[in-house]
C-alpha cells in the first residue's frame, strides 16, 4: 500500500450501488425505478419480483453495502486516512441525487466514487456514469454549487479483489466429498449482458467478441484458476459461464447459462462443480437466487455436487484494495508518482472513460470520463 497516505485533491469518497428493496411494499416500486422508460406493466413487475418475495421482499445488497461502508472507515481510520465515506443508490434509497445534494451541504468539492461494479460494460460503468450526470444536472438546477466527481478505475485484478475469490474457491473445494474434489470443475460466473454491449465494453480499440467484458472476467478466472493448481497441485478444469439473463428472447446474450453448463458437465461424467461468482462484489439477490437457489436446485435434480464460493463482500482485503485506489488515483490527480496495483496480463485499467468507452444504445450524458460537461 502507499507510503503517505493523502488523498486530496479529494474530500469525500462516495460509494455508489444499485440499490434494493428492504420489505414486500418496496418491490414493485423498487422494479419500477429499474425499468423506468422500457413500458413494462406492473402485473409483469409482481412476477420478476417473485424473486424478492421468496426472501421476504429483501434484497440483502443494501445491508451488505452497509458493511462495506463500516469496512471502508474502519480501514480508513486504522490507517489514518481522512476521508469521509458517503453512500447512495441508483435505484433505491438511499437515493444518489439526495447522498449528493447531502454531500454538497457538507462542502465536499471533489468527490471520487467507487461504484460496486469491478468490470467494464455498459450497465457496470457507463450507466453508473449516467446517473451520476443526472445528478448532478439536478443539483445543478437547484442552483447549486457542483462537485468535481471521478470514478475509481476498474478493480478486477487488484490483488484485494482477486485474493478473497481465490481463497472462496479453495475453501469450497475443500468442502466437496473428498472422492470427487479432484475431478471437481470450476464454473466461473457472471451477470449475462447483451453480445452487442459485450463486444462494445471497454475503449473502442478493444471492441469486438466480447469486448474488455469478457476479457476482463477470463483474466480473472485464468488467475484464481492458476492460483488454485498452485496451492492443491490438481489443475482444474474451467470455464466462464452466465447467470441472471433478463432481456428479450430474440436478442442474443452471452452464454452459456450456468444451468445449462451443469447439464453439461453432468452428461460429461464431472463428478463434482464449484460454482465462483466472480462477477458480484458481494452475495446479492441475484447471487442467492440464481445460483444457491436456481442452480443449486438443478444440481440435486442431476445428482451432482456442487459448492458456491462466497464474493468479495466486506472482506478487509478488499477495504484495503479500495484505500489504495483512491490513494492511487489521489496521486495520479496531484501530479505524484505512483505505480498501479494490478494482476494478470490486462494491467490496470483507465482512469477516465475515454470517448466511445461502453456507448449506450441511446447516447445520454455522462459524469466522469472524456465526455463528461462536468469536469
Amino acid at each position: 500500500m502507499r507510503d503517505v497516505l493523502d488523498a486530496s485533491p479529494y474530500d469525500a469518497l462516495l460509494l455508489l450501488s444499485f440499490g434494493g428493496p428492504e420489505g414486500p411494499d418496496d418491490v414493485v416500486p423498487f422494479l419500477e425505478n429499474v425499468t423506468r422508460g422500457r413500458g413494462i406493466p406492473k402485473e409483469r413487475l409482481k412476477e420478476v419480483g417473485q424473486h424478492y418475495f421468496l426472501f421476504g421482499g429483501v434484497s440483502p445488497i443494501n445491508d451488505q453495502n452497509r458493511a462495506l461502508l463500516d469496512a471502508l472507515r474502519k480501514d480508513f481510520a486504522d490507517h489514518g486516512l481522512d476521508l469521509p465515506v458517503y453512500w447512495g443508490n441508483r435505484n433505491w434509497g438511499p437515493y444518489l441525487t439526495d447522498t449528493l445534494r447531502e454531500m454538497v451541504a457538507d462542502g465536499r468539492r471533489r468527490v471520487l466514487v467507487l461504484a460496486t461494479s469491478a468490470y467494464a460494460s455498459y450497465s457496470g460503468c457507463r450507466q453508473y456514469r449516467e446517473d451520476l450526470a443526472g445528478a448532478l444536472a439536478t443539483l445543478e438546477g437547484e442552483g447549486l454549487e457542483l462537485p468535481r466527481v471521478d470514478k475509481i478505475r476498474h478493480y478486477f485484478n487488484h490483488p484485494g479483489f482477486v485474493e478473497p475469490m481465490i481463497e472462496g474457491v479453495l475453501k469450497s473445494l475443500a468442502e466437496l466429498p473428498e472422492d470427487v474434489r479432484a475431478g471437481a470443475h470450476i464454473a466461473f460466473t457472471t451477470h449475462s449482458i447483451p453480445n452487442a454491449s459485450a463486444d462494445t465494453s471497454g475503449p473502442v480499440e478493444g471492441h469486438g467478441d466480447g469486448g474488455a467484458y469478457v476479457q476482463q472476467h477470463l483474466d480473472v478466472a485464468g488467475l484464481i484458476a492458476d492460483a488454485v493448481r498452485e496451492q492443491t497441485g490438481i489443475d482444474h478444469a474451467w470455464q466462464l459461464v452466465y447467470q441472471s439473463r433478463s432481456g428479450a428472447p430474440h436478442i442474443p446474450w452471452l452464454e452459456p447459462d450456468i444451468c445449462d453448463h451443469l447439464e453439461e458437465l453432468h452428461g460429461a461424467g464431472v463428478p463434482a462443480v464449484v460454482m465462483a461468482p466472480i462477477g458480484f462484489v458481494s452475495d446479492h439477490m441475484e447471487v442467492l437466487y440464481d445460483l444457491d437457489t436456481e442452480a443449486k436446485v438443478k444440481a440435486e435434480e442431476l445428482g451432482l455436487p456442487v459448492r458456491r464460493s462466497a464474493t468479495v463482500g466486506a472482506d478487509p482485503r478488499f477495504a484495503a484494495a479500495i484505500r489504495d485506489l483512491v490513494l492511487e488515483r489521489a496521486a495520479a490527480e496531484s501530479g505524484r508518482a505512483v505505480t498501479p496495483c494490478a494482476l494478470g496480463t490486462l494491467g490496470p485499467s483507465h482512469d477516465l472513460c475515454p470517448m466511445g468507452c461502453c456507448p449506450a444504445r441511446t447516447p445520454k450524458p455522462a459524469a466522469a470520463g472524456a465526455d463528461s460537461q462536468y469536469a
